[in-house]
C-alpha cells in the first residue's frame, strides 16, 4: 500500500513473506496467488506491498533464467502486488523444524552473504514498479556475537564496502537505487542502533544504513524517541512479547523449538526463552521476549505486547515534518508457532496491515 506523508512523499507499507515456508519459485508464486492476493482483497487495497523473502536457491533460479524473473514481475502486476523491499536476512531454511542460530549463517564475513545480497539487489531492481526508483534490502546485523575477532571485523568491513560498491554500480547501470539495511538484534554483533553507527562508520551511507525492527529495539530497551545519525533505510513493524514481574510462568506456552527467542529484563539477558524460564532472568523484573506477536492482538493476560512502543516509534519516524524512512514492512513470521495454533493467516496479516495503516493515518498520512 502507498500512503502520502504530509510533506508529499510516498511511504510504502508491505507485509513480509518470510511468514510463508515456500523456498522454490512455484511455491513463491503460489503464496502470492493464494495469500497475498487474498490479503489485498480483504483490505480493498488498490495495490498491496509485499516484502519478498527469496531464499538463496530461489534467487539464483530467477537470475539463471530471465524468463522466470519476467514471469514473476508479470504475476505481481496481474495480482495488484508491488515489491519495493526484500527481506535478505534468512539465507534459506527459515521454516525448518529447528532454525535458532542457523538464521545467522552465512554471516557478513562470508562471501556467500555478499553474493546473495547483490543477487537480491539485481532482482529487486527488475521488480521495482516503473514509477519507483528506490528499493531496500534488510540483512542480518553482521554476525552472531560469538567468534568475533579483529580479523573477522576487518573481513566484514571489506564485505560491506564491496556491497556498497556493487549497489552503486547497479544504480549507475539500471537507474534503480537499492539500499542495504543492517537490522540490529539482541545477541548479535550489532545489537543496538549505537553499535550500528559504530560498525557502519566509513561505509558509503548512500547505499548502506539500518533497518529498525521495533520488536528487537523493544527487547533491547532502546528509547522509541530515537535519535540516529545514520540512514534509517527501513522499518519493520513488529511487537515483542512482554511479561510483567511475577507473571513469567505464562511465557512457557511460547517456548517453542523453531526460532530463537532472546529474552531481557532491566538487569539481564539470555539467548533463549527456555534459559530465562530456567532461572536465567530475575522474576521480580519485567521481561521482554523476542517473539514477534501480531500487531493488532494481545496475548492472554497477564502477558502483553510492546505495541505501545511500536506506536511511539511510528510517531518518532513519521510524525515529524518529513518521514525518517519510506519503507514499512510488517514482519510477524511466528504465526505458525503461536500457542493454540494460528488463526486464518490471510485474515491475520490483513488485520496487522490495517492496524498499521490506521496508526499512520493518525499521524497524518493518507492512503493512495
Amino acid at each position: 500500500m502507498r500512503l502520502r506523508h504530509p510533506d508529499g512523499s510516498i511511504v510504502h507499507l508491505a507485509y513480509c513473506t518470510n511468514v510463508h515456508p515456500a523456498e522454490d519459485l512455484p511455491g513463491i508464486r503460489g503464496q502470492l496467488s493464494g495469500f497475498a492476493a487474498r490479503v489485498r482483497g480483504l483490505l480493498s487495497a488498490d495495490r498491496l506491498g509485499v516484502g519478498l523473502w527469496l531464499p538463496h536457491d530461489a534467487a539464483r533460479a530467477l537470475l539463471d533464467d530471465h524468463a522466470e524473473l519476467v514471469r514473476l514481475r508479470s504475476l505481481l502486476d496481474d495480482l495488484g502486488l508491488e515489491v519495493v523491499t526484500l527481506n535478505g536476512f534468512p539465507y534459506r531454511g527459515f521454516h525448518q523444524e529447528v532454525v535458532k542460530y542457523r538464521v545467522y549463517s552465512p554471516d557478513w564475513a562470508c562471501a556467500d552473504r555478499l553474493r546473495y545480497t547483490l543477487d537480491l539487489a539485481e532482482i529487486l531492481a527488475a521488480l521495482l514498479p516503473d514509477d519507483i526508483d528506490e528499493g531496500t534490502i534488510s540483512s542480518l546485523p553482521l554476525a552472531w556475537r560469538t567468534g568475533w575477532t579483529p580479523g573477522k571485523a576487518a573481513v566484514v568491513a571489506g564485505m560491506l564496502d564491496q556491497a556498497a560498491l556493487g549497489l552503486r554500480a547497479l544504480a549507475e547501470r539500471t537507474g534503480k537505487v537499492v539500499r542495504l539495511a543492517l537490522e540490529p538484534e539482541p545477541g548479535c554483533i550489532v545489537e543496538t542502533t549505537a553499535q550500528a553507527a559504530h560498525h557502519l562508520r566509513g561505509v558509503d551511507r548512500d547505499f548502506v544504513g539500518v533497518c529498525l525492527d521495533a520488536c528487537h529495539l523493544a527487547v533491547g530497551f532502546e528509547r522509541a524517541r530515537i535519535e540516529l545519525d545514520l540512514p534509517i533505510v527501513k522499518l519493520q513493524a513488529s511487537c515483542a512479547l512482554e511479561a510483567p514481574a511475577g507473571s513469567q510462568a505464562a511465557l512457557s506456552a511460547f517456548a517453542e523449538p523453531r526460532f530463537l527467542h532472546q529474552a531481557r529484563s532491566a538487569s539481564g539477558s539470555v539467548d533463549d526463552l527456555d534459559e530465562a524460564l530456567a532461572g536465567g532472568l530475575p522474576a521480580d523484573e519485567d521481561w521482554r521476549v523476542h517473539f514477534h506477536m501480531p500487531l493488532h492482538a494481545t496475548p492472554p493476560p497477564p502477558l502483553t505486547t510492546t505495541s505501545p512502543y511500536l506506536r511511539e516509534l511510528l510517531g518518532t519516524l513519521f510524525g515529524g515534518r518529513t518521514p525518517a524512512t519510506r519503507h514499512v514492512e510488517v514482519e510477524t513470521y511466528t504465526w505458525s508457532v503461536l500457542p493454540g495454533g494460528a488463526p486464518d493467516l490471510a485474515e491475520g496479516i490483513a488485520a496487522e496491515l490495517d492496524w498499521t495503516r490506521r496508526e499512520l493515518a493518525a499521524l497524518g498520512l493518507k492512503e493512495l
